[in-house]
């Protein structure tokens, strides 16, 4: 008995010396990394406590292979051994998970947004936050049909999960066809461009942005800080207005219904004054003023304005508007609409 303790604490002490080992070649491994790939640093400290968790099932497996006698059928041995292989199954799937996060939120990082002309970067952006979905619970239905494999008694249903996909598929595209049907609306959105994160959209009548895209349902953040939650079939089955599809410029009009004393001479030759104070609005590419309608005893002008994307078109649409009403109440106040009655 005493040198089977012996044996036993001999085992130990070598399972952890090689887990300890194990450890630290990983870290200085990562110390080097680092030093040539600067984002190696955040990886080691994403992968830091699952890495160490999984030398010590291993170090526990190995410990317990060592020390087990040969022919042991004892029930205690064969539910620590059983116990340890799903521990190091989760603990595995942990750090997959980990590091495949870290990839994929690195990709993230280099996708600016905060730039004038960002649509790669939103459709980047967009395309990996869905990925991210999609990676975890490939990851975790992988893991829990390895998890049912280790299993003797339900082997056989372990991999009928695994190799029975296409018939679980048709089962369940019977018994939820709406819900797959938006699964596959996200996962269509997010590749086809169709729309991206921070698009600016109209849908059902009302303006915002792309606020989040899921694998069911997308959230559009309206102009005044409201949330509009649409399933994700509604973009590929209902018309909708993206202004941001292609490039983040975008041309608007402002309209003003004025007396057909106005002069329109003046009103055109006061426009560049306009857009010149508006600054950092202006993109500098359309500015033009034009009569599009007279009936009904008022004159209608249009001023066509562009900008870099749509809350700045926005503000420069508000600009050009008030400094041109401003302008006909001091300069030009015959131009002032007014009723007749004869």
């Amino acid at each position: 008995m005493a040198l089977s303790w012996t044996n036993a604490l001999i085992a130990a002490g070598s399972a952890l010396g090689g887990a300890l080992a194990l450890v630290l070649a990983a870290h200085v491994a990562f110390r080097l990394l680092a030093r040539r790939w600067p984002p190696g640093a955040a990886l080691s400290d994403s992968a830091r406590v699952p890495f160490r968790a999984l030398a010590l099932v291993l170090a526990a497996n190995g410990w317990v292979a060592s020390v087990r006698p040969r022919g042991a059928e004892h029930w205690a041995w064969s539910a620590g051994a059983l116990g340890l292989r799903i521990t190091g199954i989760v603990v595995g799937t942990w750090l997959l998970c980990a590091v495949l996060l870290f990839l994929e939120d690195l990709t993230l990082g280099r996708a600016r947004t905060d730039v004038r002309d960002n649509r790669v970067a939103r459709r980047v952006r967009t395309q990996v936050l869905l990925v991210r979905r999609l990676t975890v619970a490939a990851v975790v239905v992988v893991a829990l049909g390895a998890i049912l494999l280790s299993f003797p008694g339900v082997r056989a249903l372990g991999a009928s999960v695994l190799a029975s996909a296409g018939l679980i598929s048709v089962v369940a595209a019977l018994a939820a066809q709406s819900t797959l049907a938006n699964v596959f609306a996200g996962i269509q959105l997010a590749f086809n461009d169709a729309i991206k994160v921070e698009d600016a959209v109209i849908v059902e009548g009302e303006w915002g942005t792309i606020e989040e895209i899921t694998l069911s349902y997308v959230v559009v953040r309206i102009w005044d800080d409201r949330r509009m939650i649409l399933p994700s079939t509604y973009f590929t089955t209902t018309p909708f207005q993206n202004w941001t599809r292609r490039n983040s410029e975008l041309m608007g009009s402002v309209e003003m219904d004025l007396d057909w004393r106005v002069d329109t001479d003046r009103l055109r030759a006061h426009l560049p004054t306009v857009m010149a104070a508006a600054g950092d609005l202006w993109d500098g590419r359309v500015s033009h003023l034009q009569v599009t309608d007279a009936v009904e005893g008022l004159v209608r002008v249009r001023v066509l304005v562009t900008s870099y994307d749509a809350p700045t078109l926005y503000d420069l649409r508000c600009h050009v508007r008030e400094a041109l009403v401003g302008w006909l109440r001091e300069e030009h106040p015959d131009a002032l609409p007014r009723w007749r009655i004869a």
